[in-house]
Parts: structure tokens; C-alpha cells; sequence
């Protein structure tokens, strides 16, 4: 028998409520204006349009791996290979247009999967109109399937076009494969929140309080020296353990606490001791 992997300590709900105070203040001196400058929500910010802004947030999301200054650095050269006009380009895009993604590379991306993304997107728009209807009929979905959002995102996604090959398909998360869908939860994050001084918060499809905390390496870490989450895998049922543990500081608005947690672990906030459960964290 496999011995099973031991977890971390979690904090109690006593003292996660003494925790709130701290958390909220993380959040308030994070989710400032100037945040959007060194991250990929900026190009959200960048267009006037809707439809403009969201598919640069869905491209700007979908590459959110790895340092974000390399990440805007890709994504800039994406949005300039579409003359800065991502609803236009992707509209009008045909497969005499390939040539304009040649030598594109970011991480495990390229070339034919932005062809494919792109073509899958100009899909989208042709049956629903908007991508924000796309996301509605998603949601609409996993209410009555019974299913995570996410996961019927991605089928949807790729039954608009069954041949794309295999290796595109990884670019979007399925949660029905266990993945955190990091990524995709940051563009929900984006395009839910209202009244965000970061968040554009473009759409209206669900509402905030069904958000799940976009987790990352940075994230869980921090979750984890809190006792916020007991995992050692950063995986979706991590997400769900770690989300309702966020439920309970703010029932509408969960997702608020990724500024906080990834304050801590990436923007040089520090933990004071007394508040750290597990000091041992890898």
C-alpha cells in the first residue's frame, strides 16, 4: 500500500476570524491602481472596447506562466502581431494569416496553438455573438449538467473544432482532470469582480461569490504557512479546500484574497510569526 502523503496543519475557525484582520489589510494596500502596471491585467486596460478587452485578457491569461514581466513581454508581441486589434483580427482571420504568428514561442506555446486558439475564438464569436454569451451558455451548462464551470469550458471549447490537435487542448484547463485552472479563474477574476480599483470586471454571468482563488505555486505557499490549506499538491481540490476557507472571511467575494496571499509570497509582504501555522513549508 502506497503510504499517503501527510498534510499541513490547518488553522482553526477561531482563529481564521482573528486572521481577517491581517488578510483585509493585505488586500486594501495590494489591490491598488499601481498593481496593474507589472501585471497582465494591464491588458485589459489597454482597449476601450469590450470585446477588445476581453480577448486580450483571455490571451493575456491563457500565457500568465511563469516571470510576469516575461508574460507581458509575449503578450505585447502577440497583441502587436495582431495590429492591436484582437477582435478585428480575430474576426476577420484565415489561414492565409498564419504567417503573422511565425517564431512566436512562449513557454510550451506556439505558433499552431495561437492559430488554433485564435481560430477556435473567431468560432466562438460567429455562434454567440460575444464571449461573454459563450461563457453564460458555459455556466448555464454546468448548472444543469451538475459540473465545475471550468470544466465545461473546456469542453465546449474544443468541440467547436474537433480536429485541433491534442497538444492545444493543455493550454486550457479541465477540473474534471484535477487541474487548479489557475489561469482561467485569474481571467475570471478579472472579468467578475465589480468595483475593483484592479479588476475590470467586464462581465456579469455569474457572480463574484462563485469565484474560486486562482492558485499558484506562490499562493498555495503562503496558504499553506496560514494553515489555510492542509494539501501538498496545488490541484483543484486544493482550490476548493482553500476557496471555502476564503468563503467564510467573505462570502461574496472570495476571490479578493488572492491579492493577499500572492502579496505575501511575491510582493515582499511578511507574515508576522505569531500568525504562522505550519513553518516548515516547501
Amino acid at each position: 500500500m502506497p503510504r499517503k502523503r501527510k498534510r499541513y496543519k490547518t488553522i482553526s475557525k477561531k482563529k481564521l476570524l482573528k486572521l481577517k484582520p491581517f488578510l483585509d489589510d493585505l488586500v486594501v494596500n495590494i489591490e491598488e491602481p499601481d498593481y496593474i502596471n507589472d501585471d497582465p491585467v494591464q491588458f485589459m486596460y489597454a482597449f476601450e472596447d469590450k470585446a477588445d478587452k476581453e480577448l486580450a485578457g483571455f490571451f493575456a491569461a491563457t500565457m500568465a506562466w511563469g516571470r510576469r514581466d516575461i508574460v507581458n513581454a509575449k503578450v505585447e508581441d502577440l497583441l502587436q502581431r495582431m495590429d492591436y486589434k484582437p477582435y478585428e483580427f480575430i474576426q476577420n482571420y484565415s489561414e492565409s494569416d498564419t504567417p503573422v504568428f511565425e517564431g512566436f514561442k512562449h513557454r510550451t506555446f506556439k505558433p499552431i496553438d495561437i492559430h488554433w486558439l485564435t481560430k477556435t475564438l473567431q468560432s466562438i464569436l460567429l455562434k454567440f455573438q460575444t464571449f461573454e454569451r459563450f461563457w453564460a451558455f458555459c455556466a448555464e451548462q454546468a448548472k444543469i449538467q451538475k459540473r465545475e464551470l471550468i470544466a465545461v469550458f473546456h469542453d465546449q471549447f474544443f468541440t467547436l473544432h474537433p480536429e485541433i490537435p491534442q497538444r492545444v487542448r493543455k493550454h486550457v484547463s479541465n477540473t474534471e482532470k484535477n487541474s487548479s485552472a489557475k489561469r482561467l479563474y485569474m481571467y475570471l477574476r478579472w472579468v467578475i469582480r465589480k468595483n475593483s480599483p484592479v479588476d475590470p470586471g467586464t462581465m456579469s454571468f455569474i457572480k463574484p461569490s462563485e469565484l474560486k482563488i486562482p492558485l499558484d505555486v506562490h499562493v498555495a505557499r503562503q496558504a499553506r504557512k496560514l494553515g489555510l490549506l492542509s494539501r501538498k499538491q496545488n490541484d483543484w481540490k486544493a482550490v476548493l479546500e482553500l476557496t471555502k476557507r476564503m468563503k467564510m472571511l467573505d462570502p461574496e467575494d472570495p476571490a479578493k484574497y488572492d491579492f493577499a496571499l500572492f502579496g505575501i509570497g511575491v510582493l515582499g509582504s511578511r507574515i508576522p510569526d505569531e500568525l504562522i501555522i505550519n513553518k516548515n513549508v516547501e
